[in-house]
């Protein structure tokens, strides 16, 4: 049964991604809104959902390291689906086509967020105040001021055709059902994936890192194939680094509810693995942003995708065995 209630779970998912797309893509090109604005602010936010309700119950449980585990392991699943759609769609270049400027300033704070957390787990008990880890509190300060940068008023993909052409106004009500939809079936995908995971018997990091994670990232794979279908390549890369941004935010929130002190002091030591690999990942990214567009040989250009793959794979079986 809960393999069955994991699938219908995952339908209304990509159900609600698609049409979570379509209508983003309306209010990208009917307001002054960029697409990578949409992508990192409404998009972003709305497919973080599942995260936030699984790193909840899991404080809730009392299993710290399914809620941070989950956080940093959604974000190097995000970069990866970046690379693999990438990869895929080799022929359309998807980084030869986006606005680089607007998405960069979020990649680089995403990067920062990455190192702050890093070096937070490499001290044996991090400082807290009213047991909350103080890295958490620069977190919060850094993304408050940081949100002028993020905040894009870039005119692109404007001119592209509408693949659902429909009312703003229905587009925004359009907008909420979806965010609804994913908040309750990708909360209902992370407890039956969590459940699924208890049966095989792996430990809690492993689960959270990798299991749990790519189930609560289902919504953005989806978002990012539903942008690119709709050719708003902005909004795709947007809406993953965005996402990045927000789980880094509500890793904040889980510490946050975590009664017990900071939550990074109550983890294992694999998290900081996965940490590193966040920031490799998202410094291939941020290559990848501010190269230049002029590559011929496409070898060259997949070069930084390929690496973020392998990565990805490698790192995963590194930290299942420890």
């Amino acid at each position: 049964m809960i393999f069955i209630i994991f699938f219908i779970a995952a339908i209304l998912v990509v159900t609600a991604a698609i049409h979570l797309n379509q209508c983003g893509d309306v209010i990208s090109k009917k307001t002054s809104l960029s697409g990578a604005a949409v992508g990192t602010f409404l998009i972003a936010g709305a497919t973080s959902l599942p995260e936030l309700t699984t790193s909840i119950t899991a404080v809730y449980i009392d299993n710290p390291d399914i809620a941070v585990g989950n956080m940093l392991g959604s974000n190097v699943f995000n970069l990866l689906i970046l690379a693999v759609v990438d990869l895929f769609y080799r022929k359309q270049r998807l980084f030869q086509r986006i606005n680089q400027h607007a998405n960069l300033p979020s990649a680089w704070i995403s990067l920062t967020f990455l190192v702050i957390i890093s070096l937070s787990l490499l001290v044996p008990e991090s400082l807290q105040l009213f047991n909350i880890g103080i890295e958490m509190y620069m977190i919060v300060i850094l993304y408050i001021i940081s949100m002028k940068f993020i905040a894009s008023d870039y005119e692109d993909d404007h001119d592209a055709p509408l693949t659902k052409d429909i009312p703003l106004s229905s587009a925004i009500t359009g907008f909420l059902i979806a965010v609804g939809v994913v908040f309750i079936s990708g909360s209902i995908l992370s407890l039956a994936g969590d459940q699924m995971a208890e049966v095989t018997g792996m430990n809690s990091s492993f689960i959270g890192s990798f299991l749990i994670a790519a189930s609560t990232s289902l919504p953005e794979l989806v978002s990012v194939l539903a942008a690119f279908k709709l050719a708003n390549y902005n909004m795709a890369v947007g809406s993953i680094i965005g996402s990045n941004l927000y789980n880094l935010n509500l890793l904040v929130f889980t510490d946050v509810l975590y009664q017990k002190g900071a939550i990074l002091n109550s983890i294992q030591d694999t998290h900081f693995y996965l940490a590193l690999l966040g920031i490799t990942m998202t410094l291939f990214l941020i290559y990848t942003l501010i190269r230049p567009n002029k590559i011929d040989r496409l070898g060259h250009y997949l070069m930084p995708s390929v690496f973020i793959i392998t990565l990805y794979f490698v790192t995963s079986y590194m930290i299942f065995f420890l």
